[in-house]
């Protein structure tokens, strides 16, 4: 990204962005609600469009035009707005199948192949949630519905992997059982942007942190220099603890 602004209604949500993220690359990005986080990633996957201004540019996998359903194919996403246009008729399998289209469940025009539905069944096992496959995902518990997202995000094998606040709404064991999973992704070499607001979400395996404030970039570096408590009473506006332990951190 290079000089990128985002209007959304009458509001400048993201204003004149400078990034660069490597293919391969784990980074977090963090900030407060309303910093502009979810419209950065919006802006990534073509949900939303930057203003058209001089000098600014956006490329993306090393292109800057693409058919928009190809280049979601390149990328496997987990937003809760996703979650959210699930309806009952949509079982964890079609869920997962999905991914191959980038659309919410399977269409009447998609034809699934035996490959298809191989692959989808694969990355369910791997995920250990296959006894999910045949069960409405609106009937399932958030935890188990997230985890259906990210086989969703996986089953395509994307070049990167895109996570929007990954946790929100879990209680403490559904928690604990994606973080255990990020780690896993992150692990097994997938380019990762996760956005979140909370310092647990961000696994050891990510070691760039960029920080937003206010539809801009405050900072960006490495972990250990930017989760300190000056910098994060200064992204939050409060005063904060933050302490480290096996890797991940934690804000008091």
């Amino acid at each position: 990204m290079r000089r990128i602004s985002v209007m959304r209604g009458d509001r400048i949500i993201l204003d004149d962005i400078d990034l660069r993220i490597g293919v391969g690359e784990h980074v977090a990005i963090l900030g407060p609600n309303g910093c502009g986080k979810s419209t950065l990633i919006k802006t990534v996957t073509r949900e939303l469009y930057p203003l058209l201004r001089e000098g600014s540019a956006l490329r993306l996998l090393g292109r800057e035009r693409w058919d928009i359903f190809e280049l979601r194919s390149a990328m496997g996403i987990v937003t809760n707005d996703l979650m959210t246009d699930c309806s009952r008729e949509i079982t964890g399998e079609e869920l997962v199948l999905s991914g191959f289209f980038s659309s919410i469940g399977v269409w009447p025009h998609q034809s699934i192949t035996d490959a298809m539905r191989g692959r989808a069944r694969q990355i369910l096992t791997q995920l250990e949630v296959e006894h999910l496959a045949r069960q409405p995902v609106n009937e399932m518990s958030s935890g188990e519905a997230r985890r259906i997202l990210i086989a969703r995000a996986l089953v395509h094998e994307p070049k990167a992997l895109v996570l929007d606040e990954p946790t929100t709404s879990l209680d403490v064991f559904a928690q604990h059982e994606v973080r255990q999973m990020i780690r896993r992704l992150a692990q097994s070499g997938v380019g990762m942007i996760l956005v979140t607001h909370h310092l647990a979400d961000i696994p050891p395996e990510v070691e760039r942190v960029i920080l937003m404030r206010d539809g801009r970039i405050l900072a960006d570096g490495a972990k250990a220099d930017l989760l300190r408590p000056e910098a994060l009473t200064g992204l939050f506006g409060i005063a904060v603890e933050v302490t480290e332990r096996d890797g991940f951190y934690h804000l008091w």
